[in-house]
C-alpha cells in the first residue's frame, strides 16, 4: 500500500504543511509508505505546476487519505475525482485511522 495524502493547501497558513507533515509522520511511524505533497517540489511554482507534480505522484499510489477540509479545496477535489475514476481506495483520515487500527501494514 502506498498512500497519497490529499487536502487543502491554498489560502491556509503555511499552506497547511504542518497538518500534512504530522499526518505523514504518524502514518510512517505506523509502517505505511506515504507520498506527502508538501514534500514535492515542482519545477513550476504555480498552482498548475504543483498540481501537475502532485498528480504524477498520485499515479504511483494505491490509496488516498483525505485530510480534514479537503471538500473546500479545488486541488483536493481534483485528486479525489481522479482517484475515484481510477478505482483507488479513498479514506477520510479519521476513517482510515479507525479502519486500519493504527497497525503496521
Amino acid at each position: 500500500m502506498l498512500i497519497y495524502l490529499s487536502g487543502p493547501m491554498s489560502g491556509i497558513k503555511e499552506y497547511n504543511y504542518p497538518a500534512f507533515r504530522s499526518t505523514a509522520r504518524d502514518l510512517r511511524e505506523n509502517g505505511y509508505k506515504v507520498i506527502n505533497p508538501a514534500e514535492i517540489k515542482p519545477i513550476e511554482q504555480t498552482w498548475e505546476g504543483f498540481m501537475k507534480a502532485d498528480i504524477k505522484a498520485l499515479m504511483d499510489c494505491t490509496t488516498v487519505v483525505m485530510l480534514p477540509g479537503w471538500e473546500s479545496s479545488k486541488g483536493a477535489q481534483l485528486e479525489r475525482h481522479i482517484a475515484e475514476a481510477l478505482g483507488m481506495e479513498i479514506f477520510e483520515l479519521s476513517e482510515f485511522q479507525t479502519s486500519q487500527g493504527r497497525k503496521r501494514r
